[in-house]
């Protein structure tokens, strides 16, 4: 989670969903985007006892809070999710997206569910929650979207041919989506992190930690706030000329 910020972005009482908002990276960007005057509606699956930490932390920062029971799979769920964030917290200013899960294996071991699960949670749900952001932002002619991928979209990772070809996809997507939503006055970039440490993080093998450790040119593992900080500069107005870029926040990670 983030500290108090010296530097603000001007992003008082827009309205952001977030999706995977609960822990991690995404809890991080909601807590960041409330600190920075924002009204934040974010998904999670799961039991809702699981939400409580980052509605505790939005409302901290006196701001509105929306927590959204949602399967990021699931096209219905999408468009109701955003029919409820416009409706109760009257329109929306930016989508983060970033729920995500990990289902590793060479992919001589990987199973089709294994397949299917990652790419229908880490691409599909991308599609369903950027196609929805793009007909609500085409309309009123400004809006930010911001997809948190991976630097192994990029450069690959053994284990891992599910997650990277989804966060590939995404990568792919958020370029064209700048294309299709620039004359709107919308922006679309990504950014990629290395390793963080987040809960996910911890649960992997010390050796693993470490290599992500070795590999990054500052010698540590990036905090979740490290990237919320990004997302929040691209939800901006700072940020307005940026778009159709993959951002690595990685620590020199993949060089």
């Amino acid at each position: 989670m983030t500290g108090k910020q010296t530097m603000k972005l001007g992003l008082d009482d827009r309205v952001a969903l977030v999706t995977g908002g609960s822990q991690g990276i995404g809890a991080a960007v909601c807590l960041e985007l409330a600190a920075q005057g924002c009204h934040v509606a974010f998904t999670y699956v799961g039991e809702p006892s699981e939400a409580d930490a980052t509605v505790a932390a939005i409302k901290g920062e006196g701001r509105k809070v929306l927590p959204l029971l949602a399967d990021a799979a699931d096209s219905a769920a999408t468009d109701e999710a955003f029919g409820r964030v416009v409706a109760e917290l009257g329109g929306l200013d930016c989508l983060v997206c970033n729920a995500g899960i990990t289902r590793d294996a060479v992919i001589w071991n990987m199973s089709d569910k294994a397949w299917d699960d990652v790419l229908a949670v880490n691409l599909k749900g991308y599609f369903t929650f950027n196609r929805a952001a793009a007909r609500l932002f085409k309309d009123q002619r400004r809006g930010r979207i911001v997809n948190v991928s991976s630097i192994n979209g990029e450069r690959g990772k053994f284990g891992q041919v599910n997650y990277t070809a989804a966060k590939g996809g995404v990568n792919a997507m958020t370029r064209t989506l700048a294309r299709e939503l620039g004359k709107f006055n919308v922006t679309v970039n990504a950014v990629a992190p290395g390793m963080v440490a987040t809960e996910m993080a911890q649960k992997l093998a010390p050796e693993f930690r470490n290599a992500a450790v070795r590999e990054s040119m500052l010698g540590r593992l990036a905090d979740p706030a490290d990237i919320a900080h990004m997302v929040a500069f691209l939800c901006s107005d700072f940020a307005r000329h940026v778009t159709g870029q993959v951002i690595r926040v990685d620590g020199g990670q993949y060089i």
